[in-house]
């Protein structure tokens, strides 16, 4: 029987999913993000597919979401994207550090995914964490600078930012230190999967796409990197996607 147990993670709320039978024993983890204005119960059917297989799956909601949700505009949830992102890597040390105390990480196997905000918090992990050892980016960017750059024209469309330009500025060189498409190199051949629908208006599927033809050529065993695309798809993953995301992590991880 699959179990789901509520537990919080220093100050982070998750849903821990796995096999009830081997709850206290050393498996195999994936954690795995949500996306923006999502919580972590919205991963379950993935979290339970991959349980099946044997993983501990670690569902955290990041800040202002789910349990963490407060009552703050829409706008000031959407200018703290990036900052939300940013606490998303540092937070998946502390989750990182509180199952590698329990004894609970097999042979160091500690895999990271997840949905658009979700994919491209696990792309700028990469840039953090060499002990991430297999990674999914589900409809994410891991051009996050270029993607800023493009959600702060659109907003300053719509009317003034609340925000400086040197506030901005600031946020550019913060996010220069999480992007993956800037040190492909600390991908270092590690087991990466991309899916996004190519009629995705929310993320850019070309962002995804272009990184993954350059990426692909540094690697060695092209057998570790690999790319889905579904046309007329959208911001939306697919049931195609979640099982071959669990396929992904029972084959690499």
């Amino acid at each position: 029987m699959i179990g789901i147990y509520e537990k919080n993670i220093k100050t982070i709320p998750c849903l821990v999913v796995v096999d009830a039978d081997r709850e206290n024993e050393a498996l195999p983890i994936v954690t795995y993000f949500h996306g923006f204005t999502s919580a972590k119960e919205h991963n379950l059917s993935l979290a339970y597919l991959l349980a099946e297989k044997g993983f501990r799956v670690v569902l955290p909601d990041s800040e202002y979401h789910g349990a963490r949700e407060q009552a703050i505009s829409s706008l000031k949830k959407q200018i703290s994207f990036w900052d939300i992102v940013m606490q998303n890597v540092k937070e998946l040390k502390d989750i990182k550090d509180y199952f590698d105390e329990k004894g609970l990480v097999l042979n160091e196997r500690f895999g990271v995914a997840g949905t658009s905000m979700g994919g491209i918090t696990t792309s700028a992990a990469l840039t953090q964490y060499h002990w991430i050892k297999v990674a999914a980016v589900l409809m994410g960017s891991p051009k996050i600078t270029t993607y800023a750059k493009t959600l702060v024209n659109s907003f300053k469309k719509m009317g003034d930012l609340p925000v400086t330009e040197d506030m901005i500025d600031h946020l550019y060189e913060q996010l220069e230190n999480y992007d993956l498409s800037k040190q492909m190199e600390k991908l270092n051949g590690r087991p990466l999967l991309f899916w996004h629908g190519e009629n995705d208006a929310v993320v850019p599927f070309d962002h995804s796409y272009t990184f993954y033809e350059d990426a692909a050529k540094t690697y060695e065993n092209a057998d570790k990197i690999h790319f889905i695309k579904e046309s007329n798809r959208d911001h939306k993953v697919s049931r195609y996607a979640i099982i071959e995301t669990v396929k992904w992590f029972e084959e690499h991880l």
